[in-house]
């Protein structure tokens, strides 16, 4: 649940940004599909043009997930989605509610602070896609439904698209408990996806290639969602999508500046 706020970034402190390198324009990439194997991922290598790192639980990942899918679909690409498990009580503490109140706590005033931000920006640009974004009541071990996202890489690439339209808003409205194995079986269902097999796939080599990846991924530099990488390079934040696109279109003028989508009012 990394916000895009510098100002956050920087006090929070976990944020490793790697230089970006510039190199010589390239052609526009064609339709490639993803690797399946989902037993070999490098956390910075792909078939794919694009690797974008994604958690269920984080709000920004959320924001993030329409104007990349509308990126992916307009390039004609197959970006590959991958799961980031953010472990937040390690930077954020914990805290739990129940009917609105906060019933158990271990968090300073300072990560109490970063959390009501990130909750009220992340909350802004959700209601500006027409979502509703509801704080969560607990933090949620998301690790069964973002290896949901590795399952339909593999299974059906095609109805990744509409698993993630499917899970994200009504995560966020707070109608999925995402620990519930079958709730998990039920979205695949609702996206189209295969559901047979998933369950133990999710306690055998799913369990695997998911913390396999996620061992990878601070060494990697690899810490917040939505991140994006592309020839080992990383970007974290949607706010790089501009440079993203700059990139994957053949890099032809000069490189854009970080921005957010703009909407009509």
């Amino acid at each position: 649940m990394w916000p895009s706020s510098w100002r956050l970034i920087s006090a929070i402190g976990k944020i490793a940004v790697l230089q970006l390198k510039l190199a010589s324009a390239t052609a526009p990439l064609s339709l490639r599909a993803v690797s399946c194997d989902t037993d070999s991922m490098q956390a910075l290598e792909s078939d794919s043009p694009l690797i974008v790192y994604i958690d269920i639980k984080s709000p920004y990942a959320f924001v993030a997930v329409a104007p990349t899918l509308r990126l992916e679909s307009e390039l004609g690409l197959a970006f590959d989605w991958r799961p980031l498990t953010l472990d937040i009580p390690s930077y954020l503490g914990s805290a739990r509610k129940k009917a609105g109140k906060v019933v158990e706590a271990q968090r300073s005033p300072a990560q109490w602070n970063a959390v009501r931000y990130a909750y009220r920006d992340a909350r802004r640009y959700a209601e500006m896609q027409g979502h509703i974004l509801k704080g969560t009541e607990k933090i949620w071990d998301t690790r069964r439904i973002n290896t949901a996202i590795l399952w339909v890489n593999a299974t059906a690439r095609d109805r990744l698209p509409a698993f993630l339209n499917h899970v994200y808003p009504a995560f966020w409205r707070r109608e999925l408990d995402v620990e519930d194995m079958s709730v998990v079986e039920s979205c695949l269902q609702a996206a189209g996806a295969p559901v047979k097999g998933f369950a133990e796939y999710c306690e055998t080599e799913g369990r695997q290639a998911h913390d396999d990846l996620q061992a990878q991924l601070h060494p990697a530099g690899i810490y917040g969602v939505p991140t994006y990488v592309f020839d080992g390079e990383i970007l974290f934040g949607r706010e790089h999508l501009p440079y993203v696109r700059w990139h994957l279109t053949g890099r032809n003028g000069p490189a854009p500046d970080i921005a957010y989508e703009v909407f009509e009012c």
